[in-house]
């Protein structure tokens, strides 16, 4: 039998993915891959019920349904502050990570290098590796996750062909303010680099902190992707419906591979999740109110019990450290925690391109009454030393 592929062999499996696992087998509490434990809106559910009968089931448009891609311009119109065209800026695709993949593809040839920062979310150096490109790391300095302008600059001389941002970032829960965002756009144009934009957490924004799009800037619109999804926005994390917004010229690229790779986005879906896309603002108002309060009954109880941590600014992640308990090894130590204790949690090393083994990643998109049983478990890690 002739080898394998030589290029997937560089990446392992999720550890997200292997802790939700772990946390199934043994009856733990899942906080670890980032999905609710509510049900999506009630007008979502009705609209999904009534679409089981009414339809549409069959293919959809490659690019996506009309009055989905109509409805997600207008809406992101709005945020952006950009008037966007749903037949020339926007492409509907399944899940932010297909958009990214298609991005990547779009945009990279074999050999090219991608910059991100350090810690990532774990897809994105699968996703590089895939389409040929070699990622570059730039490292965020815990607790604030700051980034040195000048290590950034080295990283854009290497040649970039494009920079995956995360923001609000995915696994610190960093927002980038205004000038770190300047810093990046002026660079991105000096050194004639593409922003790749995943903001599946826009609208997750904690007190003290603004979501700034990158695509706003001055220069940045003719050479960022955004990708994004419905999947946080509107708890419907197994629904995988995405998006990428880009000027024509890129987003015409992009659709060639998304043409090939996925066909389209479930037509159902689409259908039923107009009754999100068309929500007043009064739905992110209290969307705000939710996670400001699971925010503060998890970090509440961290609080309480002595846990130092990494205040998040979006998202609805914590970075904690563990070094006392897991001495080195922070995935032993997070399957100790799942099934000695019950609660699971990611193994921040997975992030990180340095050697960091000292933290782990919560979630708490949570019921209060899930949150606060994780916390009473938590109450034990002593045992874990």
């Amino acid at each position: 039998m002739k080898k394998l592929s030589s290029r997937t062999a560089r990446f392992n499996e999720s550890l997200i993915r292997r802790m939700t696992r772990i946390s199934n087998e043994c009856g733990a509490i899942n906080l670890s891959q980032g999905f609710p434990d509510f049900d999506p809106p009630k007008m979502l559910m009705d609209s999904l019920a009534n679409v089981a009968y009414k339809g549409p089931h069959q293919y959809p448009v490659t690019w996506g349904a009309p009055n989905f891609r109509k409805a997600v311009a207008k809406k992101q119109s709005f945020f952006m502050g950009r008037e966007l065209d749903p037949d020339e800026n926007v492409l509907v695709t399944i899940g932010s990570t297909e958009a990214m993949v298609d991005t990547l593809m779009a945009l990279c040839d074999d050999g090219d290098n991608v910059g991100l920062f350090s810690p990532f979310f774990e897809n994105y150096v699968a996703e590089i590796i895939m389409v040929g490109a070699e990622p570059v790391y730039v490292p965020l300095d815990p607790p604030a996750f700051t980034f040195d302008p000048e290590k950034l600059e080295d990283a854009f001389r290497k040649g970039l062909k494009a920079f995956i941002l995360c923001n609000p970032s995915n696994p610190s829960g960093k927002v980038f303010t205004r000038d770190e965002l300047k810093i990046i756009a002026d660079l991105a144009n000096k050194y004639d680099v593409y922003i790749i934009t995943d903001e599946v957490y826009e609208h997750i924004i904690y007190e003290g902190h603004k979501h700034i799009y990158m695509n706003s800037l001055p220069g940045m619109w003719e050479r960022t992707v955004s990708c994004s999804s419905l999947s946080k926005t509107y708890h419907i994390t197994g629904w995988r419906l995405g998006y990428a917004i880009a000027p024509k010229e890129i987003l015409d690229r992009i659709k060639q591979c998304h043409d090939f790779i996925a066909v389209g986005a479930p037509s159902p879906l689409m259908e039923a999740c107009m009754a999100g896309l068309e929500a007043p603002m009064e739905y992110y108002d209290e969307l705000h109110k939710l996670y400001e309060h699971m925010k503060s009954v998890f970090v509440g109880g961290l609080d309480r019990l002595g846990f130092e941590y990494t205040e998040p600014e979006g998202a609805y992640y914590v970075m904690v450290n563990v070094a006392k308990y897991a001495k080195g090894d922070d995935l032993a130590f997070c399957e100790r925690m799942a099934r000695e204790l019950g609660v699971a949690a990611v193994p921040a090393s997975t992030f990180f391109k340095e050697d960091q083994h000292d933290w782990v990643r919560f979630h708490f998109a949570k019921r209060d009454e899930t949150l606060n049983e994780a916390l009473e478990r938590l109450s034990g890690i002593g045992r874990l030393s």
